[in-house]
């Protein structure tokens, strides 16, 4: 494991640069499920992820000649703005390698903190190929997003915060993807209090560490795909497994569905923006992944926030049908003077707000005098629904819902 001495010198380092970020309790999620429960919130870090901890102690530890020349980095997110940020700091050039298809919020965020970006490769590994030849060429530093020494001890001062905060915890959640942040973590809490189990909670769609620490040998997968693209790792790196399988109790498995009710319920509850791979943690305890003792102290690290706008969209939207608060109709209805706002009034003495409304009367499906009436409704629940299409039936409307 990482020395416990290299963690505590990499908290000193970073702390002229890096938030300590709260570590707070959580009443709500705690109530719910039983525990004493509190969220490490490193999506309100200063870019929005834990990533800056383990760049800026590694860019500390270069030499004044390899500062100078410069560094580089692969990444479509997270590590790169941790990276870009921790050059600027040091005032000295970055460049940050990111897939072609990366969102061009993320690419304008690094570019805006001074780094010089190259698009390339339709995946995260083929970046990641490119960068690591690109910088032999050009006599850069390749800095790692997690299979180095220097960068998973900036990723454990984390747990020294937690325990600056609360020393009596039972049990720390941690996300993985690539492993640099657990195994940082997973190194300070074994040295400094065995007892504190540490759990990894992976994505489904991205099962490389998961199978690899059942195994007890690397995996890696074929394919990823899941809603938590900060921790969608397709390969298992040795160095990163060998010390998860020293410092880390198990791991689990959370699907893209778990994720997003979490991502949901930490925004409407917690009042945190939390993208999926920060959200697995929670996603964890909120479908029963993880055994405990009523009561437990749980530390659950939220590690990071960068979530893309229009994914969030699609969660909350999804998030409103499946919690009973929104509903989507299409009522076929007789195409004359009068009967959409029949329809309407119906659906006005059920208390059901009307959002959207689409009128077709020329679709090849429907039959000659007949529309096509698509409508979104603000529900109260599933009773209200029920009530809702109790009235439609008995006022002979035909009608299906949407999703």
């Amino acid at each position: 494991m990482i020395p416990l001495s290299e963690i505590v010198h990499a908290k000193r380092v970073i702390s002229k640069v890096v938030e300590k970020t709260p570590f707070a309790y959580a009443p709500l999620l705690s109530n719910k499920k039983d525990a004493q429960i509190y969220l490490k919130k490193e999506n309100l870090q200063l870019t929005g992820a834990y990533k800056i901890r383990g760049a800026y102690n590694k860019i500390a530890s270069l030499s004044e000649e390899e500062k100078k020349r410069g560094v580089i980095a692969a990444s479509a997110g997270n590590h790169a703005q941790g990276v870009a940020y921790s050059a600027k700091a040091f005032n000295i050039p970055a460049t940050i390698v990111m897939p072609e298809a990366t969102p061009l919020l993320k690419v304008t965020s690094t570019k805006n903190m001074g780094a010089e970006v190259i698009l390339h490769g339709d995946n995260y590994d083929e970046a990641y190929s490119f960068a690591v030849e690109y910088a032999e060429k050009n006599n850069l530093t390749f800095i790692h997003p997690f299979a180095d020494d220097k960068v998973i001890a900036g990723q454990g001062t984390i747990a020294l915060e937690m325990l600056d905060e609360v020393n009596d915890l039972d049990m720390i959640v941690v996300p993985i993807g690539g492993g640099g942040l657990i195994s940082g973590i997973g190194s300070a809490i074994k040295q400094l209090d065995p007892e504190i189990k540490v759990i990894g909670v992976v994505a489904a769609g991205a099962p490389a560490m998961y199978e690899s620490f059942k195994a007890k040998k690397a995996i890696d997968s074929t394919e990823v795909r899941t809603i938590a693209d900060g921790i969608a790792v397709r390969d298992v790196c040795e160095l990163n497994l060998n010390y998860i399988l020293e410092v880390v109790d198990d791991i689990v498995k959370v699907d893209d569905e778990e994720i997003a009710n979490a991502i949901l319920f930490l925004l409407e509850k917690q009042k945190l923006v939390v993208e999926g791979g920060g959200a697995v943690g929670v996603a964890a305890i909120l479908h029963d992944k993880i055994d405990y003792k009523k009561g437990s102290k749980i530390g659950i690290v939220l590690s990071g926030g960068n979530i893309d706008v229009q994914m969030l969209s699609v969660i909350i939207e999804k998030g409103l049908i499946k919690s009973y608060r929104k509903m989507k109709l299409l009522v076929t209805l007789v195409d004359k003077p009068g009967s959409l706002m029949k329809l309407t009034d119906l659906l006005t003495k059920e208390h059901a707000n009307i959002t959207h409304i689409g009128y077709d009367r020329t679709s090849t499906t429907l039959s000659y005098g007949d529309a096509n009436v698509t409508m979104a409704l603000e529900t109260k629940g599933k009773e209200h629904q029920e009530s809702i299409r109790r009235i439609l039936r008995e006022h002979k409307y035909k009608f299906k819902e949407e999703f």
